[in-house]
């Protein structure tokens, strides 16, 4: 009977000698952990800003310990380069998280899925269309000027989710959004959702996981079964879907709430982007691809919101596939690997004045959000690097261009730009925060402001888009829930676009 008890203890014994006599080389150091809990306790609400913390004590390139795999966090431009450009064959598998797993039927997606064949063929496979996202600018700004005729508060987080589900809506499934089963503050909340439970450290510590994925399974197979005549719906099928509209709907539909709380707190901001706007419109009436390409302001302001805002503060991790060494430090094989973009953003010998928005500080500047420039890396980088920029930065551009052309915006009486809070909130859906008027602009002509469907010619098509919409999630994920009270409408109007109204 002692026999098995010894034997076990045996085993133990030659493991954790073995543990101790084996060739670690100069591993990273990093922050006195617990058992059990390692460092978990030491991340807070925020990891990305508790992280950047103990990165300050630690050094950029810091090793914690969370469970049975030690994930490195990398808080530097010149770490992040190693990763993302150096080691990057190295470093561009990804690790199996049991949230993303459950979501995604087995890694059988884009974002998730481990380096390899199968990726680089699904890959290839969603760059192969091109869409025009007219109507869906178009439905954006009618909605607004509904509530700007009545001087009315307008919710803009519900107006920019409800823009990028429509086209990815439309994407996805041939349908229109607006009206479908589907749009409601169910799908907005159960989204929100699944992208914080995904882009968590430990993603399975998350108790309404199975739930969320439920939820969002529910939602895509009535309206894929609706869709397709060929009997059930199939897991490849499903794994897209929720790529698409976890990684997509969200990511631009956050940075521009950012980007108006961003302009609410600085008046000379938002005119001077506004004249740029108007200046180069003059009296078309209309925007168009050129107009858009030529607006440096606009593009200044939407990298300046990307630096401090980022929609992933940290990239989806990615696993080591071999021996690598970063800095003067030994990386071991299966190491999930952290970049810390939203500390890059803010680090002060890169930056001058971090925490302040600027956009002048991209006059004469060449660093752009492409992946080559690694102080800016809104969207990642290397073989994993989001192929939503195109996407990301046209939607961005057009919507924000045609808020800031057709409307002129105020906060309510008695608040002031120092009023609006820009803290980031705890919580797995967007929380409101500050509310914006919209006023039609008395720059508009008549003629314009009351036909936006004519006037807005765009016509814009987009390339990669379906590969760019499903790989919105490369550059998604950790806990990022930024302000997004700005704008509710009262609910007092017959404005069919109030979201108290129509809940």
């Amino acid at each position: 009977m002692l026999l098995i008890p010894f034997l076990l203890l045996l085993s133990l014994l030659l493991i954790f000698i073995k543990t101790l006599t084996a060739k670690k080389g100069k591993l990273p150091p990093g922050p006195p952990k617990l058992p059990i809990l390692g460092n978990l306790h030491q991340l807070g609400p925020f990891p990305h800003r508790s992280t950047w913390q103990l990165s300050k004590k630690h050094g950029p390139i810091m090793l914690l310990q969370l469970g049975s795999t030690p994930p490195l966090v990398v808080s530097s431009a010149e770490a992040a380069k190693e990763v993302l450009k150096i080691h990057d064959l190295e470093c561009c598998s990804r690790p199996p998280l049991t949230g993303p797993k459950r979501l995604t039927y087995n890694f059988q997606d884009v974002a998730f899925a481990p380096y390899g064949h199968y990726w680089k063929e699904m890959r290839k496979i969603c760059v192969a269309e091109l869409f025009s996202m007219k109507k869906e600018v178009d439905f954006l700004i009618e909605s607004v000027s509904g509530s700007a005729t009545l001087a009315n508060p307008v919710d803009l987080s519900k107006c920019s989710f409800s823009l990028t589900a429509s086209i990815i809506f439309r994407i996805v499934f041939g349908k229109q959004f607006q009206g479908s089963e589907l749009d409601n503050d169910k799908l907005q909340k159960v989204v929100f959702e699944a992208e914080a439970m995904l882009g968590s450290f430990c993603a399975s510590d998350f108790l309404p996981l199975e739930s969320s994925f439920h939820e969002l399974d529910s939602v895509f197979q009535r309206v894929i079964k609706d869709h397709l005549d060929s009997g059930p719906t199939k897991d490849d099928e499903e794994d897209i879907v929720d790529d698409i509209f976890v990684a997509g709907i969200d990511t631009a539909a956050i940075s521009m709430i950012w980007e108006m709380a961003g302009l609410a707190r600085k008046p000379t901001a938002m005119r001077k982007a506004q004249n740029e706007i108007r200046s180069c419109v003059g009296k078309k009436g209309k925007l168009t691809e050129n107009d858009v390409s030529k607006l440096t302001y606009l593009n200044m302001v939407i990298k300046e919101t990307l630096r401090l805002h980022p929609p992933g503060v940290l990239l989806l991790p990615r696993e080591t596939m071999s021996q690598i060494k970063i800095g003067d430090y030994d990386i071991n094989p299966r190491t999930r690997i952290a970049v810390n973009v939203w500390a890059i953003g803010r680090d002060p010998d890169i930056w001058d004045n971090p925490e302040e928005f600027i956009p002048e500080r991209f006059i004469d500047n060449a660093i752009d959000l492409k992946g080559q420039h690694f102080e800016l890396l809104p969207f990642g980088g290397g073989r994993r690097i989001c192929p939503g920029i195109n996407m990301g930065m046209t939607v961005l551009e057009l919507a924000l261009a045609n808020l800031l052309y057709f409307f002129d915006w105020k906060l309510p009486i008695g608040m002031r730009e120092i009023d609006i809070d820009m803290e980031e909130k705890v919580g797995l859906t967007v929380v409101l925060v500050e509310y914006l008027v919209p006023t039609l602009s008395a720059t508009i002509s008549t003629g314009t402001s009351r036909s936006f469907q004519s006037s807005l010619n765009i016509g814009m098509k987009l390339h990669h888009v379906i590969c760019d919409l499903i790989c919105f999630t490369e550059s998604l994920n950790y806990v990022n829930s930024p302000i997004s009270r700005a704008y509710m409408c009262n609910g007092t109007t017959s404005n069919p676009y109030c979201p108290r109204i129509n809940r």
